[in-house]
């Protein structure tokens, strides 16, 4: 199989794998819906270290008063039921949908669900307030004026014990700082667990990318077991495979482009973990969503006495500047899939690349001129064996007109000529193989990278991550792909030949629907090995030339 068959059945075994997820694969179907438990225990099953109900597909919050709250980067809502924070809506980036709005990233609103709650346990007590306590707050609308905002909210006076939820939101920051105020005014000590979930539907994140589904669901990061995904359906299916107890890392939901975390050791502060008897992580289902949350075994805060607890939440965009300032191994929340060894190392470079242009567009481009120049010893291998390939076409041709239909004795020929002008058919396909995953690598850095979401590039490209409006990118990436076929040895199978020539018509059409950044690298990339061809091509025949 010479280099260009290769070539063909890699590009076409990509467009069919592309093509079935978005047409023809099974999408992913909601759970069932099942009937809310009346009873007593089943409404108490969802807090945290209970047995959980089976998922359904409704949003059974209870809903109060909310609570809004104004800053710099975005607008959040929290329910005086549970002190929930139900809506979060991201001021810097625009909806998917709606380019006029903002993101919303929690949200309670119609069939959707993905918030934010917490709450305390206590065998002993168990009127400490949790995510269905009703708590009361001073005001309804609070604004950011300085550096810091609090929004405080108090529970009802629990048996002696008074708790008081303190939100705090910083200036420029999507980190948001969850605080319990408890003072134990009773007689005896107080045991209790303090728990900070995130609580979420299966639903894909709205505006999914067409051709690219990236994965949604549950993580958990510790220094122990590094980072570790978990599909929705393994939850429901009891097979979870996470580190569970630890007293550093974070759980966290992540979905394309943004991610929500609670963090129990950030990466300038103190430990969660430090001054408590034990942390969990658990993950689970939980009435109708999923729950990824961290539990914290408080020490026992003695009679008169008073403690505080506070975990992070980070609530934002997988910005790759912000990210690795909040907590180790947040970074891994960038979605690679299974090439992270290759795209990791591929966006930092592109990040650098980014800081010398100030343009994500023109780093893109850099960086597909760097990878081009890395690879150019490999890739003028296989240019050369497909360009000596290429001057022998009418040879092959002439072959192929003595023989008829003898294919068997055509083959013998062709063989024979390659020994005689020492042309090795494969010489192309090594190099090809080896630079594959590398490519591979790029594409997902590019796919999972929010800092193209809504970075403009030049002209009529105002958003990299969304498709060329006018599908002016595509149409350059299949006059590219069709110009390179004429570079190419023609394949000497006619079948192959009919391909050659609708592969860039097909590879167009499909790219219509991919992000403007990635059309963009295939464009330049394209560009890029037509011009190695042509001077590889060129040099051999100027040589061949000078030898006769």
């Amino acid at each position: 199989m010479d280099s260009k068959r290769l070539i063909i059945f890699i590009a076409l075994s990509f467009s069919i794998l592309l093509l079935w997820q978005e047409y023809f694969a099974p999408k992913p179907v909601a759970n069932p819906v099942v009937a809310q438990q009346a009873s007593t225990a089943a409404s108490n099953s969802d807090t945290p270290g209970t047995t959980p109900a089976q998922p359904a597909d409704s949003n059974s919050l209870s809903k109060g008063q909310r609570i809004r709250v104004t800053t710099d980067l975005m607008k959040a809502e929290i329910d005086t039921t549970g002190g929930d924070l139900r809506s979060l809506q991201l001021l810097k980036h625009n909806a998917a949908e709606d380019a006029s709005k903002p993101f919303e990233l929690f949200t309670d609103a119609g069939n959707r669900l993905y918030v934010a709650q917490t709450g305390l346990m206590s065998a002993a007590n168990p009127a400490l307030p949790t995510h269905k306590t009703i708590f009361s707050a001073e005001k309804t609308e609070y604004t950011l004026q300085g550096d810091k905002l609090e929004v405080k909210l108090t529970a009802p006076d629990a048996a002696g014990v008074k708790v008081a939820k303190v939100y705090t939101f910083t200036k420029g920051s999507y980190v948001i700082d969850v605080r319990y105020d408890i003072v134990n005014s009773g007689s005896s000590a107080l045991n209790s667990t303090a728990y900070f979930r995130l609580l979420r539907d299966s639903k894909p994140p709205a505006g999914e990318g067409r051709m690219a589904h990236t994965f949604t669901g549950p993580a958990v990061y510790t220094t122990e077991g590094s980072f570790q995904k978990v599909d929705f359906s393994d939850l429901d299916k009891n097979k979870a495979d996470y580190v569970k107890n630890a007293d550093n890392g974070w759980v966290a939901m992540i979905q394309h482009y943004f991610m929500t975390a609670w963090i129990l050791k950030p990466l300038d502060g103190k430990a969660v973990c430090a001054n408590a008897q034990a942390c969990h992580f658990q993950l689970e289902p939980k009435n109708g969503a999923y729950s990824a949350a961290a539990t914290v075994n408080m020490a026992p805060i003695a009679a008169g006495q008073s403690r505080s607890i506070t975990v992070p939440l980070y609530a934002g965009p997988e910005e790759y500047s912000t990210i690795t300032k909040v907590a180790q191994g947040l970074e891994y929340a960038k979605d690679y899939g299974k090439v992270h060894i290759f795209a990791s190392p591929l966006f930092w470079l592109l990040t650098k690349l980014h800081a010398l242009v100030q343009n994500w567009g023109w780093a893109i481009i850099l960086l597909t001129l760097l990878v081009k120049a890395a690879f150019y010893p490999l890739t003028a291998a296989s240019y050369r064996s497909m360009a000596k390939m290429k001057a022998l076409a009418p040879r092959l041709e002439t072959l192929k007109q003595q023989h008829g239909d003898d294919r068997m004795k055509f083959q013998q020929a062709v063989m024979a000529m390659y020994k005689t002008e020492k042309v090795n058919p494969l010489g192309g396909c090594l190099p090809m193989l080896v630079q594959i995953p590398v490519f591979i690598g790029l594409y997902w850095a590019l796919l999972a990278s929010v800092e193209l979401r809504q970075a403009p590039w030049a002209l009529w490209i105002h958003d990299l991550a969304r498709p060329d409006p006018y599908y002016v990118l595509p149409a350059l990436m299949a006059i590219t792909m069709f110009a390179q076929t004429f570079l190419n040895p023609p394949p000497a199978d006619p079948m192959q030949a009919k391909m050659m020539k609708i592969m860039p018509l097909a590879f167009s059409v499909m790219f219509f629907f991919f992000p403007a950044g990635l059309v963009l690298y295939w464009v330049v990339n394209n560009l890029l090995s037509i011009t190695q061809q042509w001077y590889v091509n060129k040099t051999i025949e100027n040589a061949r030339k000078a030898a006769q």
